[in-house]
Order: C-alpha cells, then structure tokens, then sequence
C-alpha cells in the first residue's frame, strides 16, 4: 500500500510561482514512477508531469514544459511541483500520483495514462487569477 499526501496549494496571481509538495509512503516499489496530474473546472484530469524515483528521468505536457519542474526528495520520500510563471489556464486541483508501471514501459506515451497510477493523493487546490 501506498499512501499520498499532497500540501503547498494556494492563490497566487498570474506570473507568479508556486510549489505543491507530494508526502509518499508505503510499498516502494509501488511509487517507482511518480507524477502530477490536475484538473481544471469543466475539464478533464491531464497528465502534468511525471518522474522515475530510481533514476530523475522525468517528462512533461507541453503545456507547462519550461514553467514547471517536477523533483524529488528521496531521503524525505517527497515529491516536488514547483510552477513559475503560473497562468490562469493552470488553475486546477493538483493530485499526486504513483505507479509501478507492471508489464508496461514508462514513456513519452505512457506516463500521463493515468490508468498505470495506482494510487493517488486526495489533491491540493491552485488558483491563478488576478
């Protein structure tokens, strides 16, 4: 089992920056790939970016690729999303997620499938307006 918690959400305005945080614990093996995902109002769940806990390799939507960053802590078992030059489009709830990815490879065609995610963070609201 693995366990999610998501935290660092908040209100910010356009162009400024924003780090949420992915509390993980439970079976490592299970969290071998780590990703952000979000939903908009009126959307549906997108892939954001995601990571390989064994090695940092990492991918992202070409929507925030250059503006966010996706890292880890792996003494402290955290996982980071730090988002700069946020847009009022970024507004969303931002889950954290993790998977094993069994039997599949992770890839640039993979990783935002969030069917391979296991287990998920119950998410951590961001707003941008002004």
């Amino acid at each position: 089992q693995v366990q999610l918690v998501e935290s660092g959400g908040g209100s910010v305005q356009p162009g400024r920056s924003l780090r949420v945080s992915c509390a993980a614990s439970g079976d490592t093996y299970s969290r071998k790939f780590m990703a952000w995902f979000r939903q908009g109002p009126g959307k549906e769940r997108e892939g954001v970016a995601s990571i390989y806990t064994g090695g940092g390799n990492t991918y992202y939507a070409d929507s925030v690729k250059g503006r966010f960053t996706i890292s880890q802590d792996s003494a402290k078992n955290l996982v980071y999303l730090q988002m700069n030059n946020l847009k009022p489009e970024d507004t969303a709830m931002y889950y954290c997620a993790a998977g094993s990815f069994a039997g599949s490879a992770w890839s640039s065609g993979t990783w935002y499938n969030e069917r391979k995610y296991n287990y998920w963070g119950q998410g951590t609201q961001v707003t941008v307006s002004s």
